[in-house]
This record gives C-alpha cells, sequence and structure tokens, in this order.
C-alpha cells in the first residue's frame, strides 16, 4: 500500500556562491522563495548561507512527482536569475521521484554536480512542534 508519505521528496541543492555575488545571490533566493510561497507548489523551502565557504543550502520538500514538474514550469526565470550567482556542486534527492522527474533533474545538472538519489526507509511529517499526547 502506498500512503502519503510515500511520494514525499526532499531535495538538498548546494551551490557555491560566485564570488562578488553573495549580496546579488541573497537578493536573488529571496525573491524566489517569495514567489515560490505565494504561487509554488513545494511544502516547504530552505535556505542557507555558510558565508565562510561562500555556499548555500536549499531545502525543498515536495509532495510527489507532480509537485516537482509543476515548480519547474511556473519558477524558471526565478531558477535562472539564482544561478546567474552561483553554479550547484551537489544535489541531493531524497524520496523516490518518478523516472521523468529523475531523468530531469540528471539534465537539468549535467555531468558536472554530484547527484544522489536515496530512497526512503521510514518517516513521519509533524506539522506542529508538540509531540502527539
Amino acid at each position: 500500500m502506498t500512503t502519503q508519505d510515500d511520494t514525499i521528496l526532499l531535495f538538498r541543492n548546494t551551490m557555491r556562491i560566485t564570488d562578488g555575488h553573495l549580496d546579488r545571490f541573497r537578493d536573488a533566493i529571496t525573491q524566489a522563495v517569495d514567489f515560490t510561497h505565494e504561487h509554488g507548489s513545494q511544502l516547504m523551502v530552505q535556505t542557507f548561507v555558510d558565508t565562510e565557504h561562500m555556499l548555500a543550502h536549499s531545502f525543498q520538500l515536495y509532495q510527489d512527482s507532480d509537485a516537482v514538474r509543476a515548480h519547474w514550469k511556473l519558477a524558471d526565470p526565478y531558477i535562472q536569475e539564482v544561478m546567474r550567482h552561483c553554479a550547484v556542486v551537489r544535489f541531493e534527492v531524497f524520496g523516490e521521484p518518478d523516472a521523468d522527474v529523475a531523468d530531469g533533474v540528471r539534465a537539468a545538472l549535467g555531468d558536472q554536480t554530484s547527484i544522489t538519489f536515496s530512497p526512503r526507509v521510514a518517516g513521519f511529517l509533524r506539522l506542529s512542534a508538540a509531540p502527539p499526547a
């Protein structure tokens, strides 16, 4: 039996920020996240910046592969603007996307990026801070 949790996908994107582009990168990420918050299909987006190493880490949680495809169609201009200020160095997919999304990730990132796919074993999603009583 497939449950809702079985289709969840978590992406972790590690980007090297181009020297001299930190402020422009932050602006582009902020605009992209703001747009995604209003219109996107993600359940969660969080981006963190390690200024010492000029790396950014973006986490995106999707309900399923259809939500990933919807994001790609909607957010391309914002993704392009972010990519003007960084390069993806590692992309991790947690969960099992369908073949179309897996191929799309590989095609978009090419051979220059480390890409890994890790199937889900177990887990849960809690939307409140307090554990159940």
